[in-house]
């Protein structure tokens, strides 16, 4: 293991990294377990090296910072969110590993959940691709493929939320978001050679498969959407939505213990047990994660006093956590996710919505919008922008 040499660096800065790189790390790792990735699973592993920089020189500035119990009580909220996106990113290694140390998990399992949700690719763009040269303007890969661009590694370097000007040289390697469907186009544009589908064999696991499946992505989908909205709670120091994380969190924790009866139903009914193991490593890392979450929640629900750094961090990091509420008559009024097209329109992915006192996690397309409903949203800080003007309601929009 390398000694690693303190340079200054601000708080600000670090914070941002390591939200920015913990979060694209769960991306990373969830998609190369669902595809069988290991070059994906290795990209996790040396993100897990720079989270560890990160986190030994987020601790060694604020112990520098401290100066009095003062200075203290208001940097420990920034210690305590440092921690936790340390805990992300190692929960997100630990996914990575199921890839690389394990024999993955059932077939059919990896196989619902690809139409369960976004998933993150990764190609390398070779000499013989089309895409050399040309800006991500040019390419627009979001209307070609419906995927969009969310990191690019330039040798050792890091491009996150890359700009649409930034053009694409020979060896990149682009990271992107989006849809199953649009897997193969974007690897045939970026590689220029033909995409080759994986192909498995069933593990053989058959004991309710289905209650596993329905398990698993709604320990995926409620742990982003908690790490999301812990953010949030912190960046407008909202205790209604901390609240929330710490429900979710609680609800994750019954959820993987489901999971880990069925495991062990399913084991008696199995030959090669090891095709399970995945499995509980995945819940455990996911809950691993909500965890996290709650302790990012927590410097709100305990009232830690939040150093205004973390917001400027937050308002800063590369994608960024946004809600607005769906005024009377306005664009998305009345109208369904699939007609408003939200994520092509505006590059926002829909992370909820709450209505009243219930809440709709990771809406689907046939979900329709009404006033009063509350839109929590990622994605990039043009796209909140557009994303604000569809909710003003019809007597503001129309004066613009």
């Amino acid at each position: 293991m390398r000694k690693i040499e303190y340079c200054p660096i601000s708080m600000k800065k670090l914070l941002t990294k390591m939200k920015d790189t913990s979060e694209l790390m769960v991306d990373l790792g969830y998609s190369a377990v669902l595809y069988d990735d290991q070059d994906l699973a290795m990209e996790v592993l040396r993100l897990e090296d720079k989270m560890d920089v990160y986190d030994y020189h987020a601790q060694i500035s604020a112990m520098l910072a401290a100066r009095s119990v003062e200075d203290a009580e208001s940097l420990s909220g920034i210690l305590q969110i440092a921690s936790a996106a340390e805990n992300i990113s190692n929960a997100a290694g630990d996914i990575a590993k199921i890839v690389l140390f394990t024999k993955g998990i059932p077939y059919e399992l990896k196989k619902d959940l690809r139409l369960a949700d976004e998933t993150v690719t990764r190609n390398v763009v070779r000499p013989k691709a089309k895409v050399v040269g040309k800006s991500l303007a040019d390419l627009k890969f979001e209307i070609e493929t419906g995927m969009r661009v969310i990191a690019i590694r330039r040798g050792e370097s890091w491009i996150y939320d890359p700009d649409p000007e930034t053009v694409l040289k020979v060896e990149d390697i682009v990271f992107a978001r989006g849809h199953d469907e649009g897997l193969p186009l974007l690897a045939e544009m970026i590689t220029g050679e033909p995409f080759a589908h994986r192909v498995e064999e069933a593990s053989g696991v058959e004991a309710d498969l289905a209650k596993a499946v329905d398990i698993i992505v709604e320990m995926k989908n409620r742990s982003e959407l908690a790490v999301g909205l812990a953010y949030m709670a912190v960046l407008f120091e909202n205790k209604d939505v901390a609240q929330e994380v710490d429900q979710i969190e609680g609800e994750i924790d019954a959820m993987r213990a489901v999971l880990q009866r069925w495991v062990l139903e399913a084991a008696k009914h199995v030959e090669e047990v090891e095709i399970l193991r995945g499995l509980l490593i995945l819940s455990a890392s996911t809950e691993t994660i909500s965890d996290a979450a709650l302790k990012i929640s927590n410097v709100v629900l305990r009232d830690v006093e939040p150093h205004p750094i973390l917001a400027m961090a937050i308002r800063e990091s590369d994608e960024i956590i946004t809600r607005v509420e769906i005024g009377a008559g306005a664009e998305m009024d009345g109208k369904s996710l699939k007609d408003l097209e939200l994520e092509t329109e505006t590059g926002m992915y829909v992370l909820a919505i709450k209505r009243g006192g219930r809440w709709t996690y990771n809406p689907r397309s046939k979900t329709t919008l009404e006033a009063g409903d509350l839109l929590f949203a990622r994605g990039s800080r043009g796209g909140e922008e557009l994303l604000q003007e569809m909710s003003l309601p019809h007597r503001i929009n129309s004066k613009l």
